[in-house]
């Protein structure tokens, strides 16, 4: 008996001993690289249930950025959110009217990575996202307003290439979205929105696909590294097509790019980072 209590108090002094031991550090750190953007260009819109004319005119876009490496499968896995406002302020061909455009955009999406050599990084992937705003046209006295409301499922992609120029350190990416399909509102051609109010609803949404709804966004920047802050400069075009209910919408925006942002990571103080930890980067 004495020589069990004696092994049952070793037995319970080793496992006193391993459950005292630290916790291992995380192995993984995953930095989250960020952008504040100013856009500002040319804006063309076009929307037959406010008036059959082309307005021009310009346009610009607040935005946001946000670009991290994921928990599952960080090497090649990456999570990407996106945000706009987007204001747009255009003419008709005499000059005697305007029409507004205010819209807000979210969306998030994942993207498959793959290295090349010569610091090129490809990825593709898809996203989701809802685009909400108003169209205002000052000329119309009974139905001024038309509303652009759209959930859709995006294929993204990104391809990326590291590059020293002049003594910086510059990351040139391209970034294409294209919705595949989704859900869009539309009322009747000639429809009025007190109308709607009164209760008729139906015909409102609509099965987004490439023949009734098309959009494509294209964005290039080059990211310079300034210590530890990142100056964002690019080029931004953005196109969006819809046609329904005998309704014909056209945004084209051309503009470039301003922003600032940076690489940042998410540290317990108490701990630190640990020397054996691998940090892998969103992008590269």
């Amino acid at each position: 008996m004495k020589k069990f209590i004696l092994l049952l108090a070793g037995m319970l002094s080793a496992y006193g001993v391993k459950a005292s031991e630290p916790a291992m550090p995380d192995s993984i750190v995953r930095p989250v690289t960020s952008h504040f953007t100013y856009s500002i260009g040319s804006a063309l819109i076009a929307n037959t249930y406010l008036t059959p004319l082309k307005y021009h005119g310009w346009g610009m876009l607040l935005g946001y950025d946000r670009t991290q490496a994921m928990r599952l499968r960080p090497e090649k896995l990456v999570q990407r959110i996106a945000a706009g406002l987007d204001i747009d302020r255009t003419e008709n061909p005499a000059g005697n009217a305007s029409m507004w455009r205010l819209t807000g955009d979210f969306s998030y999406g994942v993207n498959y990575r793959w290295r090349l050599p010569y610091e090129i990084t490809v990825a593709g992937g898809v996203s989701t996202g809802i685009d909400l705003g108003v169209v205002y046209n000052n000329r119309n006295g009974n139905n001024p307003v038309a509303v652009e409301a759209a959930w859709t499922v995006n294929v993204t992609g990104a391809v990326m290439w590291r590059h020293t120029l002049v003594g910086k350190k510059v990351l040139f990416t391209y970034r294409p979205t294209i919705p595949l399909t989704g859900v869009f509102f539309s009322p009747d051609y000639g429809e009025l929105f007190y109308e709607i109010s009164l209760g008729n609803h139906s015909g409102l949404a609509h099965c987004a696909w490439w023949g009734n709804y098309f959009r494509m966004e294209n964005l290039l920047t080059a990211d310079i590294a300034l210590g530890g802050t990142q100056l964002r400069l690019g080029f931004r075009n953005s196109i969006l097509s819809t046609r329904v209910n005998n309704i014909t919408t056209r945004v084209v925006t051309c503009a470039a790019v301003i922003g600032v942002g940076g690489t940042w990571m998410s540290v317990n103080p108490y701990k630190g980072i640990s020397p054996d930890a691998r940090i892998i980067s969103a992008t590269y």
